[in-house]
């Protein structure tokens, strides 16, 4: 299975035990994947649809274990290639259907389908407790998350501006930084930081894939930061060994056009060991001098040597001494 899958499979076996949050998690599954109907007699019903079998589970189990209703889950295999399954739970009893309707505050007073998730209206949503089951709920309905070795990314797709707007005020509650984009006729709430989707993970109760996922961010983490120093350490070594074979050329060069004659004493010793030690650092070097010299001081005589060397190749005549 998928991490997605993994984390609604989690999410599946946890059950409030408050029965307001059960309702606000109910809500969230019929907001985000159910289909209320009225027929010709006003009579309503609801109906979930859903190719996931641990949304359909979960409703099933909140169904009994909020209302007392029983009903049935069917199966339908579609089609296409893949033989897709697809899970549908229908609650066909009227009375039933306007009891959980009003339980959700999905129903006004006047029996017309009304749906506000206003964190500041909406008593569904008012406990810290009953947003994270209603969060849960919608996740489990509408959500998905990527694997984390690849990538991070967790989102939850709804079907109006105004849902998601809603949806993101809620999650935003907890300090998330959520986020909406609209895909083709819907509307995308998703967070892309690690952290903060471990922090989801926490909220909704899924500890299981939390640890899972904190695995692999460390193991990242780990894994970037010893990228990093060994780049780093890839690029000293680059730039030390170029400065060398700068070095080298341009004492070759002084060596082949006037010799080291006319260099001083401290000139000379260290263009001398630079040509017989090639891959020495300029501590190494500075340290086989005799009295020993710091890195500052030979890197001032080694540009000393760079200057002359250019100043050869433009010809120029000078005595060069210290």
């Amino acid at each position: 299975m998928s991490f997605s899958s993994d984390v609604k499979e989690e999410l599946s076996r946890q059950v409030p035990g408050a029965r307001h949050c059960q309702i606000a998690e109910t809500a969230a599954i019929i907001s985000f994947c159910g289909h209320v109907k009225i027929n010709a007699q006003d009579r309503f019903s609801i109906r979930i649809q859903t190719e996931n079998v641990w949304v359909a589970r979960k409703f099933f189990t909140l169904l009994q274990k909020t209302f007392k209703i029983e009903t049935e889950i069917a199966v339908r295999r579609g089609n296409n290639q893949k033989k897709t399954r697809t899970y549908v739970i229908a609650v066909l009893d009227h009375e039933e259907t306007i009891r959980i309707l009003q339980a959700a505050k999905l129903l006004n007073s006047d029996l017309e389908i009304e749906e506000n998730l206003s964190l500041k209206h909406n008593v569904i949503v008012q406990k810290n407790c009953c947003r994270r089951a209603f969060l849960r709920g919608a996740f489990l309905a509408a959500g998905s998350i990527s694997d984390p070795h690849r990538f991070y990314h967790y989102e939850i797709v709804c079907a109006t501006s105004h849902k998601a707007e809603q949806l993101k005020e809620l999650i935003c509650g907890f300090d998330i930084d959520a986020k909406i984009v609209q895909r083709k006729k819907y509307y995308v709430v998703y967070v892309k930081e690690g952290s903060q989707i471990v922090s989801l993970l926490g909220l909704m109760e899924a500890n299981v894939s939390l640890m899972e996922l904190e695995n692999v961010r460390i193991l990242k983490e780990m894994r970037n930061s010893v990228n990093r120093k060994v780049n780093c350490e890839a690029a000293n070594i680059n730039k030390t060994v170029n400065a060398a074979v700068k070095q080298i050329e341009d004492i070759t060069y002084i060596k082949d056009s006037v010799g080291f004659s006319g260099l001083s004493e401290s000139l000379g010793e260290i263009a001398q060991l630079r040509l017989q030690y090639p891959e020495a650092t300029l501590k190494e070097l500075g340290l086989m001098l005799n009295p020993s010299v710091g890195k500052s001081g030979v890197n001032h005589r080694l540009r000393k040597l760079s200057r002359i060397a250019e100043e050869l190749r433009g010809n120029k005549e000078e005595n060069y001494y210290d």
